[in-house]
Parts: C-alpha cells; structure tokens; sequence
C-alpha cells in the first residue's frame, strides 16, 4: 500500500530526526556535520519526508553540472515498504531534471538487494562495482547509474 508522504526540502531542524534514521539504517553513519555542510551547498538538494506530523525519511543529492549523485535515501525502519523511498527518489528526479542533470549515480552495498531492486525499477543500471568500498562490515559496492536522456520522464520505470 502506497501513501502519500509530505515531501520537502530538509531544514537543520529537521537533523535530530534525520540523524536518528540514519543511525537506525546505516552502520556508518553520517555525521551531523555533515549534514549541515551539505544544507549550505547550493549544489545539493535535500528532501525529507512526513507522514502524520512525524519525519519519516530523507534523501541526499548533489550534481556537478550534468552529473549527479544520490548519495544517501533512507525511511525509518517502521515506515519502510509504504512507498516513501519512491515519493523521495521521484522529488531527486524532478530536481535533477530541474538541473539539467543527464546522469545520476549512486553507489549501493552488493548484500542491499532491496535498494538494488528499487533503484533498478527506476532504470538505475550497474556500470562499476568498488572493492571493500564499506566497512562495518566489509563490503564492496556496486556502482548504478541512471541516464536521464531527452525522452526520460523523471516518474518511476514499469518493472
């Protein structure tokens, strides 16, 4: 079942809220600081997401003229499976068209099959794999991109 999630632009209010889904999702963590290094580039963008008053999840993008890069999207774990990773990775495509942005990339941990399969619904293709790019544990990262051509609508692929 799909809800519609509010969807906005992250302010540093919102980093307690941020900070405990990222410690609940990632085994390395970012920091608070940055966090609020990434609020201050004017070329990154990031969104959160609430449901009934209560953030719910967040997403991390930059570009650097026609490239961009998803560098974090995370729901709290009791909001999971309800679509709100879609409605923040649909908000990172319409800003990323907004840019002019012609590619995305991202990278995802190989055991992370439920965030391959999302990524790969949208058209996110593996085109590099990273060697014991995470720790905590050991992991290498697969590399996805997203070619945002002319005729790509920033709206989720069929599976």
């Amino acid at each position: 079942m799909t809800e519609e999630a509010g969807i906005r632009r992250m302010r540093a209010a919102d980093l307690p809220a941020v900070i405990e889904i990222e410690l609940q999702s990632f085994s390395m963590p970012w920091s608070e600081a940055t966090f609020r290094g990434l609020l201050r580039r004017s070329d990154a963008d990031l969104f959160v997401a609430e449901m009934a008053g209560e953030l719910v999840g967040y997403t991390v993008f930059w570009a650097v003229l026609d490239q961009g890069e998803l560098g974090n999207v995370s729901v709290a774990p009791e909001w999971r499976r309800r679509g709100i990773g879609h409605q923040l990775i649909d908000a990172v495509l319409a800003r990323a068209s907004d840019r002019g942005v012609r590619e995305i990339y991202l990278e995802v941990r190989v055991s992370n099959e439920g965030a391959q399969l999302l990524y790969n619904r949208y058209g996110f293709r593996q085109v590099g794999r990273r060697r014991n790019y995470y720790l905590e544990p050991t992991e290498d990262a697969l590399v996805m991109r997203l070619d945002l051509g002319p005729q790509d609508s920033p709206m989720m692929k069929e599976s």
